[in-house]
């Protein structure tokens, strides 16, 4: 495991302990707990009681449901689902014939979200344990591939990228909120692990996040950024983005 691997880890499975513990306090957002921003705010209050769990349980930096658009019998995959929110949400969302997974690098995430589909009494969502640059799913295996917060701390973005375009069907979506870098980062932050566990220095500008999308082979590529959203000293470097692209109905390459 590579160290920034490792710094993510170990911050997430922390993040999970405090979320199971109850402990007081919340773990950071993406972004951090100082980036003037809840994690929650993009979510629906009454979406999230119907499940009988606490917003807080989510770490993004916005809501990748807003930009997916599931429908009922679709199959639906969350990179990085942490505690679950997103991926409970999405079953409610494809249910009756539809299935969501959940894909999580950390045990305790997957004991957090397991435990808060189980609350939920949600019956047609899996969480699995793998890394998102190796998805354990077969290829052509979801029509939607979401993802809150997560591919920006990815230090091989454009794996990551590929293997969602395997896992979709020809004419699957990605629809994901990250983080993205606005103005150039000091190269001291670029390095520090713990800023790169934050949300921060993993980020890269919009022009080489669409390339990458467009050299996997997606098309219809947008990415919207919507607001700053970061701790000082780093006001005006980052922002949270909606990330949208379609792999073409006759496929293409993803390597």
């Amino acid at each position: 495991m590579t160290e920034i691997k490792d710094a993510v880890r170990q911050k997430y499975a922390s993040a999970a302990l405090v979320i199971a513990n109850g402990s007081e306090g919340s773990p950071d957002c993406c972004g951090g707990s100082d980036g003037g921003v809840s994690c929650a705010t993009e979510y629906s209050s009454a979406e999230v009681a119907a499940l009988g769990l606490d917003p807080s349980v989510t770490l993004g930096c916005g809501n990748p449901l807003l930009l997916a658009q599931l429908e009922a019998g679709q199959n639906v995959l969350d990179l990085g689902s942490g505690a679950g929110l997103d991926v409970l949400l999405s079953a409610r969302r494809v249910s009756p014939g539809g299935h969501a997974y959940g894909l999580d690098m950390t045990d305790e995430m997957i004991a957090v979200a397991n435990s808060n589909r189980e609350k939920a009494g949600v019956d047609n969502a899996t969480f699995l344990k793998g890394t998102i640059e190796d998805i354990p799913l077969p290829e052509g295996a979801v029509d939607v591939v979401i993802s809150n917060c997560v591919i920006n701390l990815a230090e091989d973005k454009r794996a990551v990228l590929a293997e969602a375009y395997r896992v979709l069907v020809p004419g699957g979506r990605l629809a994901v909120s990250d983080m993205v870098e606005i103005s150039p980062l000091p190269a001291p932050v670029k390095s520090a692990l713990d800023s790169w566990a934050g949300c921060i220095s993993g980020t890269i500008p919009v022009e080489d996040y669409r390339g990458m999308l467009v050299d996997v082979g997606f098309e219809n590529v947008t990415i919207e950024v919507s607001r700053e959203y970061a701790p000082p000293p780093f006001e005006g470097k980052i922002a949270s983005a909606a990330v949208r692209a379609v792999k073409p109905a006759t496929g293409g390459p993803s390597r």
